[in-house]
């Protein structure tokens, strides 16, 4: 049986736990205000799931989803992850995270700098660009017409196969966008953002309406991206 640490278990988090028990994986759960405060979700997700502390989710993981605010990366365990793959789901908000100079002067990506902390984790970003209800409501199975791509970016192309399969099992497509530098195309404020899967109006929020993105969508979405010093 293959498991799941989450170091992180919000929205994004606890939607991919749901999806992960669902198609048959132990998942361990972390967040940073302790174990305890999981056990309702545990409940939830029944006998697949347990709580731990974030090293004890990182060691336990086969694969690793490090699903917090980009100001929290620096209390990502790092011996734990050590040669694991890790999906990195952050997103840079100034306003929640403080600004940071590289990100600032785009001289770096987010998942760079997560990659930089997990000097030896083999990292690939993903999730980052949909809303956590549109996770849980698109997930397909395989072969379904109306099946859903997620875009992942990654330096290490055994770590992009590991995460296209995970992705597979609950229920998306992988689309590869590149290597991590090239992550900035599906960052905030981008149109490959949350609002690839919205079917309405982006200005109310949260979304009322959902669609399925395929690859041509997210491909025209991809190409339409501008660098922030651009806009």
């Amino acid at each position: 049986m293959t498991t799941l640490g989450l170091i992180g278990s919000g929205n994004i988090g606890s939607t991919v736990a749901r999806l992960a028990v669902e198609a048959g994986y132990d998942v361990v759960l972390s967040n940073s205000r302790g174990p305890e405060t999981l056990t309702d979700l545990v409940d939830e997700l029944g006998d697949s799931a347990r709580a731990g502390t974030a090293a004890e989710a990182a060691a336990a993981g086969d694969l690793v989803v490090v699903t917090v605010p980009l100001r929290a990366v620096d209390d990502v365990p790092v011996e734990e992850l050590r040669g694991k793959v890790v999906i990195d789901t952050c997103n840079y908000y100034p306003q929640r995270d403080g600004h940071i100079a590289a990100l600032d002067d785009e001289t770096t990506t987010t998942s760079e700098l997560v990659q930089a902390h997990l000097p030896e984790s083999r990292v690939v970003k993903g999730f980052n660009n949909i809303y956590f209800e549109h996770l849980r409501d698109l997930a397909r199975p395989a072969g379904a017409e109306d099946r859903s791509v997620l875009a992942i970016a990654g330096d290490d192309a055994e770590a992009k196969k590991t995460v296209t399969e995970f992705l597979d099992q609950i229920g998306y497509d992988a689309y590869d966008v590149g290597p991590l530098a090239e992550g900035w195309r599906f960052q905030r404020d981008t149109p490959a953002y949350a609002g690839l899967y919205v079917d309405g109006d982006l200005s109310v929020w949260p979304p009322q309406g959902v669609r399925r993105a395929d690859a041509d969508l997210l491909r025209e979405k991809l190409a339409e991206a501008k660098r922030y010093r651009d806009l």
